[in-house]
């Protein structure tokens, strides 16, 4: 209790309060603007960590992450065009709600069950991560290096329709950490001095997320205007609070463990919540219609979700959704290791942060619902201006960072391979989580074997790295069995969606 006393004495300084008021603006705002979500922000604003204290660095990234998934609703209800994957569930019943002239009361029981679940996620996240991190701390090199294992395993065969897909994002990703000097030695270098260092990180995460989902997005724009339904002060009456109570804790329940498990991310758990209150619901006939529940639920386990995430980045340093990874980037960038024993270094930082997020949620709250028609307005912003903006930012950030011309050149070609991926399927954080979690890896591979005299067996001396390994056979066993199933099913025919942008999300 006293340390969560000196992390919300942390965190309501003026200038970390400023910091986590300019997240939750920012992150609102690109989670309303369609395209443009929490993970490229926070890559974007990477260099913005060469000249800002870290505590509001990370303040104001955790605001940015929140503040996305309360945007994201916003434009799922009112154009049926979801900001972000984790919302895709919210345009279903938000939009039908919107047309029906009830968008006050969608965007209402979104913003409210969004404050609910997140204050509730973040109070398990005081009880847990100090708990989580006395565990973690007993474990030896090659426990933590089955738990790398098991998430490059997860966050490969989690994410995307193809697993193959998966496995070659990944190991694109690894292939990028390799490059630069090992024990002596270049690897993957080609002669040149100027990757003698690698290839940094900043300009990865720029070049992959930003460039990259510029490129792919503007090429896929909808030539007519944006039809915007418009909304007045969003509010709820009593029948709507006695409907959406029970939504948002369930949804709460759903979202915060899997957003603490590796690639659990958002999606599953608004799916769960959604079908779940399709099945308790009292006015099953509306669903399809409008349901206020539809919203209630799945909104509140995506922001329980993004609470989860927190968990294992804190305690484990392994992230499990594509914003959480770029957090764990911007921590290393400070030379700061997410993992067990950063509680006992940083003690001061991990609770501010921990403390922050109620403010950021209550911020959000204050800001969400007076100001939801003043978010409507973002979505006229052109395109065109929009992401030549996004371009020229990135840019500026990616040479910001070394000020190396080089750089630049290696921004559009991971800029081009951003784009590539997208076009052929691959998902992006499988490449992202090799990059970073790469060195980590071979760290603690080496570990191991220096301490054992190169003996491979102690690789699975350890009861949880035994535990580990065998979670990762049965994830291996239930995809070659869902290998088998799916040759045994004929496809079913492609049926077109109400939105182009809602389907490509949901396919991705």
């Amino acid at each position: 209790m006293d340390l969560l006393l000196d992390g919300f004495q942390t965190a309501l300084t003026p200038e970390n309060l400023l910091f986590a008021l300019i997240g939750v603006l920012l992150g609102t705002a690109v989670g309303v603007l369609p395209g443009i979500g929490p993970a490229m922000a926070l890559a974007l604003l990477l260099p913005v960590t060469y000249s800002v204290g870290v505590d509001s660095a990370i303040i104001m990234f955790a605001g940015i992450y929140y503040g996305g998934m309360y945007g994201g609703s916003t434009t799922s209800i009112l154009l049926n065009t979801p900001g972000e994957s984790s919302s895709v569930i919210t345009a279903i019943e938000g939009n039908k709600m919107a047309k029906s002239g009830r968008a006050a009361q969608a965007l209402a029981t979104a913003a409210i069950g969004s404050f609910v679940a997140g204050t509730i996620g973040t109070v398990l996240l005081w009880v847990l991560v100090p708990r989580v991190a006395d565990i973690v701390v007993t474990l030896g090199a090659p426990s933590y290096f089955a738990v790398m294992v098991l998430a490059f395993f997860a966050v490969t065969m989690v994410l995307g329709s193809s697993k193959l897909r998966g496995f070659i994002s990944l190991f694109l990703g690894l292939g990028i950490a390799l490059v630069g000097t090992a024990t002596g030695q270049a690897r993957l270098t080609f002669g040149n001095a100027q990757l003698a260092d690698g290839i940094d990180v900043v300009v990865v995460a720029v070049g992959i997320f930003a460039i990259g989902e510029a490129l792919w997005v503007a090429a896929h724009l909808r030539r007519k205007p944006l039809e915007i339904i418009p909304v007045g002060q969003p509010w709820m009456s009593r029948d709507d609070w006695k409907r959406s109570w029970k939504p948002w804790l369930r949804g709460t329940a759903f979202g915060f463990p899997f957003g603490a498990v590796p690639a659990g991310g958002a999606e599953v758990p608004t799916f769960l919540s959604y079908a779940t209150e399709q099945k308790l619901s009292k006015h099953p006939e509306e669903f399809g219609k409008g349901a206020i529940e539809g919203v209630a639920g799945p909104e509140a386990a995506n922001n329980a979700s993004a609470a989860g995430t927190m968990l294992p980045l804190l305690t484990l340093g392994l992230p499990t959704t594509a914003t959480a990874t770029i957090m764990l980037l911007a921590l290393q960038s400070y030379g700061i290791q997410p993992g067990p024993q950063l509680l006992t270094n940083e003690p001061a930082l991990v609770w501010g942060l921990l403390a922050s997020l109620v403010i950021a949620n209550a911020l959000l709250l204050v800001i969400n619902l007076p100001m939801a028609p003043l978010w409507a307005k973002l979505l006229q912003i052109p395109r065109p201006q929009l992401y030549a903006g996004i371009l020229f930012f990135a840019t500026l950030g990616a040479y910001t960072a070394n000020f190396a011309p080089f750089d630049l050149a290696l921004l559009v070609a991971l800029g081009l391979l951003g784009l590539a991926m997208r076009r052929f399927g691959l998902p992006v954080l499988p490449l992202i989580v090799g990059v970073i979690l790469g060195p980590a890896l071979e760290l603690q591979l080496t570990t191991a074997l220096q301490i054992s005299d190169g003996d491979v067996s102690t690789l699975w001396g350890e009861p949880v790295a035994v535990a580990v390994y065998a979670v990762i056979g049965l994830m291996l066993v239930a995809m070659a069995v869902g290998a088998v199933r799916g040759r045994r099913t004929p496809a079913a025919p492609a049926t077109p969606t109400e939105n182009d942008e809602t389907e490509e999300l949901v396919n991705r």
